[in-house]
């Protein structure tokens, strides 16, 4: 078995229009909910072996404070290819990851992670900015990754907060 965290990054800023939308920053509300993540993950025990992050802003910002409360001192790979990437092309990047990674987390952009997420798991479930969806996969190596595989969809968590 694998277990994938699918991480939509937190809320950004549009105050700056001038920014190209791969530059964006996280807002006010981006950062504390991006925290809250972290929170969430420590206190379920939730810690990545791997972690695979888009190369925008909002998405390096995400993962940042996520880690940060993490304490995680793991490998990280920034990539490109998860920017605004399509179900089909975060499978494959998926499935490169090598196998003595137990889990993974993915921290990217929609509507890719709720295909990906609907995809795996027969589920159509919504991920609003900083959805965390842990999933079980019936996998013993990433390689294996296909979609319609019955995978388990073990909790899609949001942080609520009052801004």
């Amino acid at each position: 078995m694998k277990t994938l965290f699918l991480l939509r990054h937190s809320k950004s800023s549009w105050k700056d229009t001038r920014l190209d939308d791969h530059d964006r920053p996280l807002n006010g509300r981006g950062r504390d909910e991006a925290l809250l993540v972290g929170e969430y993950m420590r206190q379920c025990g939730l810690t990545p072996a791997f972690v695979a992050v888009s190369t925008a802003r909002r998405a390096a910002q995400t993962a940042a404070e996520v880690l940060s409360v993490l304490r995680y001192n793991g490998l990280v790979r920034v990539s490109r290819d998860l920017y605004l990437a399509e179900a089909e092309t975060l499978l494959a990047f998926i499935a490169k990851t090598p196998a003595r990674y137990p889990n993974l987390l993915v921290i990217a952009h929609n509507p890719g992670l709720e295909l990906l997420l609907e995809s795996l798991t027969g589920q159509a479930a919504p991920m609003p900015t900083s959805s965390l969806a842990h999933i079980e996969l019936p996998i013993e190596t990433w390689r294996e990754l296909s979609p319609d595989q019955n995978s388990t969809l073990l909790e899609n968590w949001r942080p609520v907060t009052r801004r």
